[in-house]
């Protein structure tokens, strides 16, 4: 049972406009935050709350920190837990829903998008299954750090609020502080929400979630004459985009399990997440991916074998005739991995600077291929790689420096300027903004959330959220941080869920 809070009637935090709680009654179980004894605030997003529509300097406060803390619910809010199923590494779990984690309600922020608020890390609720429902500061602080990374780098992602400490412990492998974030999501609509409505409460109940989404997030699509078919559609056509942005910057999410699949498009859960220095599709760094379910270089499919789990919830609402139900949502399936190619080239042309002219792209697809093969077989930094040939384009010699044991590159080089040797001020724009100089390297956030952790110094961790929110451009001053770790740290190091 959780501890009873108080309500803030005082003040309104938030103007909440709460549509789950209200248009999905039985979707979710009414639960209350747990106090803690001591909060402290940590880290306040000050711009997300001013764009929210809120006051930073009110959450700051005694009371703000209450309420950011599970202490008090803010007025309007109606307290949650989600239910959702999923399949984890392939295995299907059907019941999982919010064991830690608490919507308090959603807000229309200031460009009139529709917005979760959420508390994680609050205490137990009918989904924990035996957890504690409890946040350690790590995993808060590596979710805010990441978040706002990914947000800087234009990848669309939830993000944290705040983040406060509880005054308690959690323990996992050893006694750590407790943490309460607020994540800020577009919805916190997965895959596996459908999964389970599908495996629990049948046809009514799929089709009464898919019109919700259809409404909060597609509103175009609602009146087509196949909408459900177009959800799919849809959502897979986000997923195609977002996957193809994350490799791009050598993104690994770690755990693409269908409840961490979002129907907005956004990335949620850096648990086991990092990023891929030496260039190698088949780099893993989560601890418990031990078969490589969740490379790098398997992330298109994995989000494509995730949209046939949505089809196969959604598939009765394709069609009353089950093959022709099964037809359609294939043709969708099968359409993905050309969906995905097609942005990954986007993305890779922006970072080689090169123009979409017609009649190109398979010429463009063995370029990039072919240079991305160059990274490989040297085990050059992903991101130094692409940023030095930025700088080659600008008319630096980093590039040569770079790739001076591999003489294939000067072959590479003169197809590359043939293809494009004119480039255009607005072409180096758009080169430099695809290939950041900074990006959250692994032992860079290690480090500055072991600081957190063992000395309560936030310093390190301030430090690196302030290179990483603006990440294109290239500062001496902030040279270190553009470095690889060495290469003996990158080969053992793993990553954690932080449950």
């Amino acid at each position: 049972m959780n501890t009873p809070v108080t309500v803030d009637t005082a003040s309104r935090w938030f103007s909440f406009d709460n549509s789950y709680a209200r248009e999905l009654e039985g979707f979710y179980v009414p639960c209350s935050p747990s106090a803690v004894p001591a909060p402290r605030l940590i880290k306040l997003n000050r711009a997300l709350a001013e764009e929210l529509g809120t006051d930073p300097d009110a959450l700051a406060t005694t009371s703000g920190i209450e309420m950011l803390a599970g202490n008090a619910v803010p007025d309007g809010a109606t307290p949650l837990a989600q239910a959702y199923a999923g399949h984890q590494f392939g295995h299907f779990s059907s019941q999982l829903g919010d064991g830690r984690a608490l919507l308090l309600g959603e807000v229309i922020d200031r460009h009139g998008q529709r917005r979760d608020i959420a508390l994680k890390g609050s205490g137990r609720t009918a989904f924990s299954r035996r957890g504690d429902g409890k946040c350690a500061l790590g995993p808060a602080l590596r979710e805010y750090l990441v978040g706002e990374s990914m947000s800087a780098l234009g990848i669309p992602t939830t993000r944290t609020l705040a983040v406060v400490t509880t005054g308690e412990m959690v323990f996992r492998d050893r006694p750590l502080p407790g943490a309460v974030l607020t994540r800020v999501a577009a919805s916190h609509l997965r895959i596996g929400t459908f999964e389970f409505f599908a495996a629990h409460r049948g046809l009514d109940a799929v089709r009464q979630l898919a019109d919700y989404a259809i409404a909060r997030h597609y509103p175009d699509i609602a009146h087509q004459a196949r909408p459900y078919l177009a959800l799919l559609d849809a959502v897979a056509t986000r997923q195609a985009n977002l996957v193809a942005r994350w490799m791009g910057i050598g993104f690994i999410h770690g755990v693409m399990n269908t409840d961490n699949m979002t129907i907005s498009g956004e990335t949620i859960d850096y648990g086991p997440c990092a990023f891929m220095e030496s260039y190698d599709p088949n780099t893993v760094f989560s601890s418990i991916d031990t078969n490589g379910r969740y490379a790098y270089g398997q992330q298109a499919s994995i989000a494509r074998w995730n949209l046939s789990r949505f089809a196969d919830a959604l598939l009765p609402l394709f069609d009353t005739d089950e093959t022709r139900a099964i037809s359609a949502a294939t043709d969708i399936l099968d359409a993905f991995p050309s969906r995905h190619a097609d942005v990954w080239l986007d993305v890779m042309r922006a970072k080689l600077g090169l123009d979409d002219a017609p009649g190109a792209a398979a010429e463009d697809r063995v370029l990039a291929e072919d240079f991305l093969n160059l990274l490989r077989v040297g085990r050059i930094d992903f991101t130094k790689g692409f940023r030095a040939l930025y700088a080659t384009a600008e008319g630096s010699e980093r590039a040569f420096d770079l790739f001076a044991e591999f003489p294939d590159f000067a072959a590479w080089r003169l197809r590359w300027h043939a293809r494009q040797s004119m480039r255009s001020a607005e072409r180096l724009t758009s080169m430099k903004c695809a290939s950041p100089c900074y990006i959250p390297r692994n032992h860079l956030v290690e480090g500055a959330l072991n600081a957190a952790i063992d000395d309560g110094n936030l310093a390190p961790f301030d430090r690196l959220l302030t290179v990483l929110e603006q990440p294109f451009d290239q500062r001496s001053e902030d040279a270190v941080y553009a470095e690889p770790a060495p290469s003996d740290v990158t080969a053992s190091y793993q990553t954690f869920c932080g449950t």
